[in-house]
């Protein structure tokens, strides 16, 4: 019997379904949907000034809010697993010209969108949001408040390492209104710990949570990571019924994406300790037993919440979202980025900022929108967007619902695509009726491979070329 399936649940979870030879062809590159087309199909010819028609096209809708992203990118070391963009400068000083260069591209923004003023959502991501001491953090957010004032109950949310993060960091933070939090952990193990250069304690962590939640912090998320050195389903099954002895209302359980041939800092991890692909899959398998055992539902293809919070009833209901903010219930489709590396989302393209700090100061000082690439999606991409973006959130396609929306006949349309299905169809992955396709819950494990049955970009690329994608198990 493989180790996978093994470590899989008892009685007739679809864990224990899976075996060597399944996880051998189903594990393979594909991308995580966070967009689609995902990012490799950016390019250069969206830029500034595309941006600057996007913008006006956007703000043609009136006074409908936005999310917003916002990526401070600074960090005081680097953790060997991370595939972020981020900024590793332990002098705070010299990060500080940043936060007016958000200041600035703030107001270019601004300027483009004068009927678009109200966030429902914003989200500050990283590096490490709270590398800026809180009097200098909560200053900028004044200032970007003046220009974008967020709605009552609006989800303002950011991203927190505990080894860096005070409490005065979330009071400042709640005294602004933010709401949701988001903690880095990967995982408790002291030995995985030492090998991806991030020690950080539970104490730390559930001192963290606490003073959140007497803040009035909910949803509050801790990130784990699988497939790390060292990592067995044993230890990480500890680390879970850590997280939810903490209390944690969220848990967010990434596959590692081990890509050292786009981060060489990936390099100094110890390869020959890295789970095999069958380890791999038995330590989601155990994280999910054990999440399951303590009370949590499954959201997406790797989140977890309990049954009373607001994702977890979003997908009972089928209206959970997603966007570059993760797994949402916030119903706004327009998404801009702040920021180096940002992306945004907004009037049907995806426009992200430059990646090196040089370029973006250099474009925000010549008062430009900092683009450097992105993609005008097609009726065919928001078409496509539409199937994968369901499969991924609710594990189910609405047939009927997509044809009224689009004006089509579904099965002319993907009649490729359906041929693609039948065959996961008959390894047990997924239902498929005229009305509607729905993964079962052995195909939930594997939702990527049936999304990328609709990805006509992944269908069309040379099978030869570079790996961009992280594997799918």
């Amino acid at each position: 019997m493989s180790e996978a399936k093994r470590t899989g649940q008892a009685g007739d979870s679809p864990a224990w379904q899976v075996t060597a030879e399944l996880l051998a062809r189903y594990d393979r590159p594909g991308p995580r949907y966070t967009s689609y087309p995902t990012a490799v199909e950016f390019h250069t010819g969206v830029d500034a000034a595309t941006y600057e028609r996007t913008l006006a096209r956007a703000d043609e809708a009136g006074d409908e809010p936005l999310s917003m992203y916002v990526h401070l990118p600074f960090c005081d070391e680097r953790c060997w697993f991370c595939g972020c963009n981020v900024i590793i400068s332990p002098d705070k000083q010299r990060a500080l010209p940043y936060l007016d260069l958000l200041r600035a591209e703030t107001e270019l923004l601004a300027a483009r969108l004068p009927r678009r003023r109200h966030l429902a959502q914003l989200h500050l991501g990283g590096g490490t949001p709270t590398y800026f001491a809180p009097d200098r953090l909560v200053a900028w957010l004044r200032d970007l408040f003046q220009a974008f004032q967020p709605l009552p109950g609006a989800e303002l949310a950011v991203e927190v390492d505990p080894r860096v993060t005070s409490e005065e960091h979330l009071s400042a933070l709640a005294s602004v209104g933010f709401n949701r939090v988001s903690l880095g952990v990967q995982d408790f193990s002291p030995e995985v710990q030492c090998a991806i250069h991030r020690i950080q304690t539970v104490e730390q962590t559930a001192h963290l949570v606490e003073h959140a939640r007497g803040l009035g912090f909910s949803g509050i998320n801790i990130d784990l990571i699988y497939g790390l050195p060292h990592q067995t389903p044993e230890t990480f099954a500890r680390t879970v019924d850590t997280v939810a002895e903490i209390g944690a209302d969220r848990s967010a359980v990434y596959s590692f994406a081990h890509v050292p041939w786009m981060h060489a800092h990936m390099k100094r991890l110890p390869a020959d300790a890295l789970p095999t692909r069958d380890t791999k899959f038995a330590l989601f398998a155990a994280a999910r037993e054990r999440f399951l055992a303590a009370g949590y539902s499954p959201i997406g293809m790797d989140h977890f919440a309990r049954p009373d919070d607001e994702l977890a009833v979003a997908r009972r209901d089928g209206r959970l979202m997603r966007n570059f903010q993760g797994y949402s219930v916030v119903p706004v489709e327009d998404v801009v980025g702040l920021g180096i590396s940002a992306i945004g989302d907004i009037a049907g393209a995806y426009v992200q900022n430059f990646k090196k700090l040089s370029r973006y100061r250099e474009a925000v000082g010549e008062r430009r929108l900092p683009v450097e690439r992105g993609i005008v999606l097609s009726d065919d991409d928001r078409l496509r967007r539409a199937v994968i973006r369901e499969l991924m959130c609710n594990f189910s396609v609405d047939i009927e619902a997509l044809e009224r929306a689009f004006g089509i006949r579904f099965a002319d349309t993907f009649a490729t695509e359906l041929g693609l299905l039948a065959e996961h169809q008959r390894e047990g992955m997924v239902e498929v009726t005229p009305g509607r396709i729905r993964a079962t819950a052995l195909g939930e494990l594997f939702v990527r491979n049936l999304a990328m049955c609709f990805d006509r970009y992944l269908r069309e690329k040379d099978g030869g070329a570079k790996p961009v994608f992280s594997r799918t198990v």
